[in-house]
């Protein structure tokens, strides 16, 4: 066989392999929010003590795609020279689980407090601007007219709902 042919042959099986990992893998950017677990158990075997377990979500913001300019009748300029930008994300996310030595009496054993991710929607400031000219009229045989700049600012949004859970309770 060829040297040439041995180098294609190689890329192809190469890039196949790439593929199929590619398809078996999943991204973090596809879960939407990264679990990220802190390993307190090396401590609590040590010191031979129950510490609290403890775990967070990272959630990973995605950009979403812009609205694009919308041209309106009489403006020389699109509605929106600055589109808003759309990002969706999350609040992040916490998991804590800790023992209590009866505090509160027999049948409590344990704390927990659990704020899971939520989603975040949110838009980024745009600005909507008009030239200092009208446009084309017959009136004036297709001449703009002059007339005064007008210009907006988008307000930026922001949606969320988060929520939290408290418990307490027997078990460990």
């Amino acid at each position: 066989m060829k040297s040439s042919t041995r180098g294609t042959l190689a890329a192809v099986i190469t890039c196949v392999a790439a593929a199929a990992g590619a398809a078996t893998a999943t991204p973090a950017a596809a879960l939407g929010a990264v679990p990220v677990p802190v390993p307190l158990e090396g401590v609590e075997n040590s010191l031979h003590v129950g510490l609290p377990k403890l775990g967070a979500e990272l959630p990973v913001p995605m950009a979403g795609a812009p609205e694009g300019p919308r041209y309106a009748e009489g403006r020389l300029l699109p509605e929106r020279v600055l589109p808003q930008l759309p990002v969706d994300g999350g609040l992040p996310g916490v998991h804590l689980r800790a023992p209590l030595p009866h505090v509160l009496g027999d049948g409590f054993d344990h704390a927990g407090v659990d704020t899971p991710a939520s989603d975040l929607r949110t838009l980024a400031p745009g600005l909507s601007l008009d030239a200092p000219l009208t446009a084309p009229e017959a009136d004036t045989l297709g001449l703009p007219v002059p007339g005064l700049p007008r210009a907006g600012l988008l307000a930026p949004a922001l949606r969320t709902t988060p929520g939290a859970n408290l418990a307490a309770g027997p078990g460990r």
